[in-house]
């Protein structure tokens, strides 16, 4: 059973603490739906990340091992990115998330609703 108490010690706290913030599962979702894709392509397809943001989000799932990049020597330079076999192995794991917000979003929403009446 995982401590978890201690996020250096407790892998479902370690993983959770990545995986949950804000842009991480859309960039994976989005780099699952095609073999590689670029910055540009990635940033456009989510919308309303800054660069910044998913510059940020892409280095973090890079140093985990969930997606590769690759540089192209050609001027202009060229990047893309894509998952690597251990993120395409948490796809599935996420699409049931997305399943599952799809399902309940609405009944979420109105939760939400009558606890601030």
């Amino acid at each position: 059973m995982s401590d978890f108490s201690n996020i250096e010690a407790c892998p479902v706290r370690n993983v959770l603490d990545r995986l949950s913030d804000k842009w991480t599962m859309l960039v994976i979702l989005v780099l699952g739906e095609s073999k590689e894709m670029r910055f540009n392509e990635i940033h456009k397809r989510i919308g309303d990340i800054s660069e910044k943001m998913l510059t940020v989000s892409l280095r973090k799932l890079e140093a985990d091992g969930l997606i590769s990049r690759e540089v192209y020597p050609v001027i202009p330079p060229k990047v893309e990115y894509k998952l690597t076999a251990l993120g395409q192995e948490l796809l599935p794991l996420i699409d049931t998330i997305t399943q599952w917000a799809d399902r309940h979003m609405q009944q979420i929403l109105q939760n939400r609703q009558q606890y601030n009446a």
